[in-house]
């Protein structure tokens, strides 16, 4: 069984779809087969690989409300050991939608359980909330990374997610654990960004990642020419951070759920 790992903060523009398209072409380059699911209306990780979402083929919003949808269907291959099953608009209807759902909470887990590809890695890229989406995705893996901006505003959520996590774990998934907590976008030359790492470390000491993603213009460059930035500047110091996050990634030896 692979790994499932949900990518989540309900803050939006922390780096959640840049870390889900880099962490993922990481590990593909360590040989790992991953499998990428957007989970967000707004398809931006759809987008990130040019992925027409209004393509013929089901979307992520079919398999989670039609059953006579196939998973396979829906997976669509970009490079040799990366895939990903897409988001479109109609994903925003699925909240409402799913409320009356029998089990509700567990349809993205049934879903992923019944795709087969020897994947080694899924990641779910989740919507900047904490709704039912979120929460599916949140019973569906085995762990949790969270992307944290490196500034004073971000830090304010992070005890209503962690609140979320505890539940879900408590109630519906025990095998879910935080694989790490993701420093973002920090600026190096501003003390306001250190002191918030700081602050992260004196609050989560070791569930925060060694690795550190620093704000630069080549993520937004690799985002317009489609491509992860390990592709894009294979040699930037963002392509060597998210290498290294994959190492972490690998070095985890909790026993996965």
């Amino acid at each position: 069984m692979p790994t499932t790992i949900a990518i989540c903060n309900q803050k939006g523009g922390v780096g959640k779809t840049t870390t889900s398209v880099n962490l993922g072409a990481a590990l593909a380059e360590r040989g790992q087969r991953v499998l990428l699911v957007d989970l967000d209306p707004q398809a931006a990780l759809t987008a990130y690989w040019g992925l027409d979402s209004d393509s013929a083929g089901p979307s992520i919003y079919q398999l989670l409300l039609e059953d006579a949808s196939v998973p396979a269907d829906a997976v669509r291959s970009i490079r040799p050991l990366i895939d990903v099953i897409p988001a479109d608009i109609d994903l925003a209807a699925a909240e409402i939608e799913l409320w009356s759902a029998l089990g509700r909470e567990r349809i993205l887990r049934e879903v992923l359980s019944s795709l087969q590809g020897g994947y080694d890695y899924v990641f779910v890229d989740c919507p900047p909330n904490l709704g039912l989406l979120t929460i599916n995705a949140l019973v569906a893996c085995d762990r949790v990374i969270i992307p944290v901006q490196c500034e004073f505003f971000a830090l304010r959520g992070l005890s209503m997610l962690m609140d979320t996590l505890h539940k879900v774990k408590r109630r519906l998934n025990p095998q879910s654990e935080i694989l790490g907590i993701l420093p973002t976008m920090l600026n190096s030359r501003t003390r306001h960004a250190q002191e918030v790492l700081e602050e992260l470390r004196t609050m989560f000491g070791p569930r925060v990642f060694q690795t550190i993603i620093k704000s630069s213009i080549r993520f937004a460059e690799s985002t317009l020419a489609k491509q992860p930035i390990l592709e894009y500047a294979p040699t930037h110091p963002g392509s060597q951070a998210y290498r290294s996050l994959a190492q972490e990634v690998l070095d985890d030896n909790r026993p996965a759920g």
